[in-house]
Order: C-alpha cells, then structure tokens, then sequence
C-alpha cells in the first residue's frame, strides 16, 4: 500500500465562540472507492478530516528533562499524569522528557490505534480494492501512534507535524532498537521504526506544482534526510534549512497510508462538488458516443461514481494506449487470460488495457478546475489535464524501500511507460 487511503476528513471539532475558526484540511490519497473509504466514514475512521480550533487547548511543549537509571525511577516519573517522551538508551539508564501544558497551541493524533488519544484513525491502503473485497493484511506497517500534529490557536495559525503520537499513557516511548541521539544542543530526539516522511510541494498546490523532496521527520520535529532503508536505525543528515511546518499540499507518508495537507487558503482554490458535478453534465450533454455501437454514452453520478462495482449501460470505456473513448463490447480480446489488459482499438488498431473510465470525486486532489479530459493508466481515473500529469510526477512511497507514481483516488500504481491517456470522446454523428 502506498497512497492514503483517507480522501479527506470533515472531523469537526468543537469551536471557540461563535465564529468558527477553521485551520486545515487532511486529505488521503488513494482509498479503494474513488477517493472514498471503502465502507464509508465511521466515528473516527474517515476519508476526511478538518481540524478546527479547540474549545480548550490541549499542546504540550517540552519541560523537564529527568536522567534515570533505573527502571522503577522511569515509572515514578511517569505515572504523574502529564505527557513525557522516554528515551530507553541501555537497560539501566533511560531519559525521560516531560512535556507541560500549552495554552497557545491545539494537537491532533494520526495512528492505526482506535484507543482515545488518536483524533483521525488511518487503516492501509488497498490499493485498486473493489467493493466487498477483503484484502487480508497480515501485519500492518502503520504505527498505532503514528504522528501528531500541533496547530497554533492564534493566526496565523501555523501546523508542526511530529513523528510519533502519545498513547492512552501520555507516553511516548522509544525503545533501545529505536534510533535516538542526544543533539549537540543537549536535547534528545529520534525516529519511530517506520518513520514519517513528509515532502512539500514546488510552488504550493497549484497548477505550476512540482514534486519537492521526500524528508524524514523526527519526535521533536526536525527535518532529516531519508535512512538508507526506512526502519534502519542510523538517521539520515539533518536538513537546517528545513522546517516541519505544513504548507498547502504538503504529503505525509505513514508507511501504509499516505495524506494529502490542504490549508483553509488553499482549499478555496480548489474545485467544489458542484462544480465536478457541472462538469459531468457538460460531458453529458455534449452526448458522446460509442463510434462502434453509436450509443449515447454518460458519464453516472458522483454517489454512483464511488461504487466501482456499478457498472452502467451507457458507462464510458477507453481504449488506455490511444485514448479512443467507447461503450463496452466484448471484442478485440488479444488474452483470454486478462480479458481487458490486451484489447485493440476498433478505431486505430492500437493494443493495450480497456477500461471503464469514473471521473475522479475528491475535490481537493484536483491542482485546478479545469475539464475532465485525461485519464490515469491503468486505472481509468479521469480529471483535469494539469491534476492528471502533476500526480504522474509525484513519486509516493511504497513498502518500505520503493517509490512510484500512483492514482490518488484509488492508489493504484501508475504505468512507468504511460501514466496518463488522453481522452478522445466521438460526438453524436446526427
């Protein structure tokens, strides 16, 4: 699994006042429906998640700093109530970090745990899963406690990303395999086993976008580079001129799950579900048809577009290595093995996959608001041109040592010959 399979959170927490004071936007890329969880948002298992600001603030910032040598003394320090981050160096030394409170500043919890302290609770990534599909996943590489995320409660309301998440202890613990120093400044730091790598875009989230460079981020904060293989427990070099501070369109990978970051600013920019619904009727309307069958081909709705397993009549299918647009037929088959991997184009003769085309349904994947006109290869996603191609850059990480370009609505691995196809639609012939 690679690509998040959260679409985007709508977790709204309580509020100061009367006027709502929105911060930012989680997004996951991928899921197994079209941007969308497989078995819809429940409690704190979403595809979306806002973060808003909360009636009382619950950060905490570092405080104390104890030096033990015994595993009793650890416990003592402990069991007081108040978030700590243990730093286990040997069998008997350990140092303890207590954290205090922080009036200025709100924190959300990201992990694979369902326990009370984790805010948004992320699951892996199937990629291309179907509905009603159970993909078994034998041993999970999300971390219960994964991240964290601390937002100031004042403008302009900044948002820190943190390796590792307190759990129901208020502990944070890093055993003696996990990597961990002590900076020359004399305070501790270190990584969790699979690590959370975050990369910021070139030019924010928009239409001239490029890929940035994937970072690692450590406990406290700081920005390194990738280790040699993600769970290795030498630290990459440490990058100065780098800050943990999310900016529109930021990625965050989990090892399993990754999550597109969209500021309040930033998702004004971006298209709303009406205006993808517009665009379907304009499609629509301009009546595309199968240049075989001479059907009237229509692109279903939004709600049906995020059950892949709803095949319509009129459904639009493409011939991927040309782009030619048709209805579906059962001829052309080049593999009676994989039926639709191998199928030639009536029109050009071309071979390659055929498949049913869905216009991509999560808004805030898109880096602009154009029309629907490119598909991604081989999974038939459709949305605008300059989303398409910016996606096909974007190199995600996979497992623990691979990266690929992957299809954000449904995580699907992009061709490495083609990743996107541009669409050619025959209009009515009366």
């Amino acid at each position: 699994a690679s690509i998040v399979h959260c679409a985007d959170w709508d977790h709204v927490f309580p509020c100061l006042a009367s006027r709502v004071e929105t911060w930012d936007r989680w997004t996951g890329l991928g899921g197994r429906y079209n941007g969308s969880l497989p078995n819809g948002d429940r409690g704190r298992r979403k595809s979306r998640f806002a973060l808003y600001r909360r009636t009382k603030a619950n950060g905490v910032k570092p405080s104390t700093v104890h030096i033990l040598n015994t595993p009793q003394a650890s416990k003592a320090v402990n069991c007081k109530g108040q978030h700590s981050i243990s730093y286990t160096l040997s069998r008997n030394q350990t140092v303890v970090v207590e954290y205090s409170h922080d009036k200025d500043t709100d924190m959300f919890q990201i992990g694979r745990s369902t326990e009370s302290p984790i805010d948004f609770v992320v699951t892996d990534t199937i990629a291309g899963g179907q509905e009603g599909e159970e993909t078994p996943i034998t041993q999970s590489t999300i971390s219960r406690f994964a991240c964290r995320v601390v937002c100031e409660r004042n403008p302009p309301y900044t948002a820190r990303i943190y390796a590792a998440g307190f759990d129901s202890s208020k502990n944070i613990f890093l055993g003696e395999k996990a990597a961990k120093w002590k900076n020359p400044d004399g305070h501790m730091d270190g990584l969790t086993t699979n690590g959370v790598l975050v990369m910021h875009p070139k030019g924010g989230f928009t239409e001239e976008s490029k890929p940035g460079v994937w970072r690692e981020i450590s406990v406290c904060g700081d920005v390194y580079t990738l280790r040699e293989t993600r769970s290795a427990q030498t630290p990459g070099k440490l990058v100065e001129n780098e800050s943990n501070i999310l900016q529109d369109g930021s990625l965050v990978d989990l090892c399993g799950a990754t999550l597109l970051w969209r500021t309040a600013e930033g998702l004004f920019h971006t298209p709303t579900q009406k205006h993808l619904e517009a665009l379907r009727q304009e499609i629509n309307a301009a009546r595309p048809q199968c240049p075989v069958g001479l059907n009237t081909l229509a692109f279903p709705s939004m709600q049906r577009s995020r059950a892949l397993s709803s095949l319509e009549d009129k459904q639009p299918w493409v011939y991927l290595a040309c782009g030619h647009v048709h209805g579906y037929h059962n001829w052309g088959h080049r593999s009676e093995q994989e039926p639709n991997t191998q199928r030639e184009c009536p029109m050009c003769r071309v071979v390659g996959p055929y498949v049913p085309l869905w216009l991509g349904c999560e808004p805030a994947f898109y880096v602009d608001t154009g029309a629907p006109t490119h598909a991604f290869v081989p999974c038939g996603h459709v949305c605008s041109e300059k989303s398409v191609k910016y996606w096909a850059e974007i190199p995600l990480p996979h497992g623990t040592h691979a990266f690929h370009a992957a299809c954000p609505f449904c995580a699907t691995q992009l061709s490495l010959t083609q990743g996107c196809s541009k669409l050619i639609f025959q209009g009515p012939v009366d």
